[in-house]
């Protein structure tokens, strides 16, 4: 199996975001040092939940310090930016990186982004599988042109060009079918079990898709007992979770998303692996084995301390990591 992890670079309170952002360095350093095979990056705006607004940033910043450890992003919101641009940012990190970056895109949400950045409600709605076809020609040569609704220019050279494969987070069905008739493999939330991940597989498959290296996103936490570790997610995760996702604030006047916090956390505790080192090996095999899904990646944010961050990625590192991996 291959096992990274995933940075939210989430914002508990009282903690300053510069603060988290530096955190979230020392974190990519630390997984590298324990033995992970990536780091994933998440970008959202305006909001606590993650205070990174620019993936391929941090990425860029965590190549310069790091020297074996793929970094990806997890994801970059396609929504919201062109994909030309994008495109080229994911060029970059490519040939700077010596080829351990891997794209990784999203269809965003309906935030206020869309307001901020002007890219609007349309083409969020309708315009995302143009958005992701001009990426991909751009990702697969040298030059690069496009005649849609969405996006119209003449024919430019990428400079530089890199021929990538980017990963496409999928959480509903025309996502997934889209994946598929695309040939690109899929990055499953942790907010889903192991049955829906399966279920998403076999939608991609009925889609035409062909068999592909999907990732999953779980979370991760390690203490003495399964127990104990159940007990320290299920307190602090509410801090981080109710203002965090409080921060999802609609563009047009359709009702903000509401979770109820509390079984949200318990069911984050139950069905990923938290508990002790043998639970946690326990865990992420029984995934592999229903999902078929061979690439983790692991949230080891969770306590919101940077020290209980680093001890936990240690002992992921140290104490279940070989087991699933060897």
């Amino acid at each position: 199996m291959r096992i990274g992890i995933f940075l939210i670079v989430a914002r508990f309170p009282d903690q300053k975001s510069e603060q988290v952002l530096a955190s979230a360095l020392d974190l990519i350093v630390a997984a590298e040092e324990a033995g992970f095979a990536d780091a994933w990056i998440a970008e959202h705006h305006f909001m606590s939940y993650g205070v990174c607004p620019s993936a391929t940033l941090l990425a860029a910043v965590a190549i310069g310090r790091t020297s074996r450890i793929g970094l990806g992003t997890a994801v970059s919101v396609l929504s919201t930016q062109h994909p030309i641009a994008l495109a080229e940012q994911a060029a970059m990190l490519h040939h700077l990186s010596d080829g351990r970056f891997t794209l990784g895109v999203g269809r965003g949400g309906p935030w206020v982004d869309l307001e901020v950045f002007g890219t609007g409600l349309e083409r969020f709605e309708h315009g995302f599988e143009e958005s992701l076809d001009v990426l991909l020609a751009a990702l697969s040569g040298e030059r690069v042109s496009a005649a849609g609704e969405f996006f119209s220019f003449r024919e430019v050279p990428l400079v530089p060009p890199a021929r990538l494969r980017p990963v496409l987070a999928c959480t509903s069905p025309p996502t997934v079918a889209l994946a598929a008739k695309r040939g690109l493999p899929m990055l499953l939330g942790m907010h889903i079990d192991d049955r829906q991940k399966s279920s998403m597989i076999a939608m991609y498959a009925s889609h035409g898709g062909t068999p592909q290296a999907h990732m999953a996103a779980a979370v991760a936490h390690v203490a003495n007992s399964t127990a104990e570790a159940r007990n320290e997610l299920k307190e602090s995760l509410p801090r981080w979770l109710t203002p965090g996702l409080a921060g999802y604030v609609p563009v047009d006047h359709r009702e903000p998303p509401s979770r109820d916090i509390s079984a949200y956390a318990d069911f984050l505790t139950r069905v990923h692996p938290v508990g002790s080192p043998a639970h946690c090996v326990e865990s992420i095999l029984r995934t592999s084995e229903a999902t078929g899904i061979q690439h983790l990646i692991l949230m080891v944010e969770g306590m919101g301390d940077h020290q209980r961050t680093l001890e936990n990625i240690r002992r992921l590192g140290e104490e279940v990591l070989p087991q699933v991996t060897g």
